[in-house]
């Protein structure tokens, strides 16, 4: 039996955040590559500093000739990204950084294990094991430690491109400890946020009236108590921020792109990755079967785990954990999962309508637990799958 009474933690990063800055950009690339080629190829990795961006990976078209093209445009892609999230300081601005450009065409070593053939499904990218979860305890059937704490960045980081809060900058965290009582979510015991601001003259209990009615706006009116515990820049001055504060790498959040810590992770990142790398599509999927499992009533919690080997095309292995809250045996929900998806990497591709430049959009406040959207975004989050597992099993 799991215990019913705790406290539990999740933490999310803003989009100015070194390693998001650096996921933002990686990203960009890969939808710039997809615009141009849906079965683009795309590994690209960034490193930010003081006043320097580099970026590195490998790319593939199978048109080579457009290669040099796409290259001459990454540093115009890595600018856009910096300009959007905000950085115009003196020490990491969009106009006036660094940037290395380092990506080179896709290993044919690799190519060859992926491309699909006469006599061959395409391969899965990489060997790996991958995790979805799904909880009832929010609306979205995300963990509402993780789902609240990106919810509180976004919200400040609306109101500060708005110009609404022009003392706010980029570069934040936020962190919220949850109080469960028989399993569900009921309240807040510590709240933490560290926001950068743009001069030294303001203190914490500045930057606290500032950000504390846009974080009680966003969470459940009663869950914030007098008990609850503020600590907001509780080391006091946040002025410089960004990658001139600490270097930011890709897939350094994997933890807050996914469940926050309450979901087991496979340990592959997702930023930067084309479809085909099942470290992104898999996990995407693995959510997207665990999220109707919960939505079709069969249980209250719902783990997947995926698992492949580079070049083979199906999965070697289904498993599915409820936690003790089915409705519906785990096995069974096993054997009905490849009756309703095709999880081979064309297949996860064809039905999440993956090889669309739709990434950009994810780099920053989670992966999951986001509404999907009209163009394809976030089709992983969709819940139509219901009908099928419930007739499967």
């Amino acid at each position: 039996m799991s215990r019913q009474n705790y406290i539990f933690t999740s933490e999310s990063v803003s989009e100015g955040h070194p390693d998001k800055v650096c996921d933002r950009i990686s990203d960009a690339v890969l939808d710039a590559f997809l615009t141009e080629e849906p079965e683009a190829r795309v590994a690209c990795e960034t490193f930010a500093t003081t006043n320097r961006v580099v970026i590195g990976g490998e790319v593939g078209l199978s048109d080579k000739d457009k290669l040099g093209t796409y290259m001459d445009r990454i540093p115009d892609i890595a600018r856009a990204c910096i300009k959007d999230i905000g950085y115009e300081q003196d020490k990491f601005h969009h106009a006036t950084c660094k940037i290395t450009n380092l990506l080179h065409p896709q290993s044919a070593h690799i190519a060859q294990g992926v491309d699909a053939g006469e006599d061959k499904d395409e391969g899965a990218g990489d060997q790996g094991i991958m995790f979805g979860y799904a909880t009832n305890e929010t609306d979205a059937l995300m963990p509402a430690p993780i789902q609240y704490s990106h919810a509180i960045l976004r919200r400040l980081a609306e109101v500060r491109k708005s110009g609404q809060e022009p003392l706010l900058r980029p570069d934040a965290k936020s962190q919220i400890s949850v109080r469960y009582e028989n399993g569900k979510p009921v309240g807040v015991t510590s709240i933490v946020l560290s926001t950068q601001h743009a001069d030294e003259s303001q203190s914490s209990a500045d930057i606290r009236a500032i950000v504390e009615p846009y974080i009680r706006e966003v969470l459940p009116d009663d869950w914030i108590t007098e008990e609850t515990e503020w600590w907001v820049n509780p080391t006091g001055m946040f002025v410089i921020g960004g990658p001139d504060g600490d270097a930011g790498l890709t897939g350094r959040k994997i933890i807050v792109d996914t469940y926050g810590g309450a979901a087991p992770h496979g340990g592959g990142a997702f930023s930067g990755k084309d479809p085909t790398k099942v470290d992104r599509s898999a996990a995407y999927a693995a959510r997207y079967l665990a999220k109707n499992v919960v939505a079709a009533g069969m249980a209250d919690r719902c783990t997947i785990q995926l698992s492949y080997a580079i070049g083979v095309s199906k999965p070697l292995s289904i498993y599915a954990d409820t936690h003790g809250t089915g409705d519906v045996d785990a096995a069974a929900i096993e054997r009905a999962i490849p009756k309703v998806m095709d999880l081979t990497p064309r297949g996860i591709r064809t039905h999440l309508e993956l090889n669309k430049p739709l990434y950009q959009r994810t780099a920053a406040y989670g992966h999951f637990g986001r509404a999907p959207e009209a163009d394809g975004g976030f089709s992983w989050e969709r819940t139509d799958l219901v009908d099928a597992l419930k007739s499967s099993v």
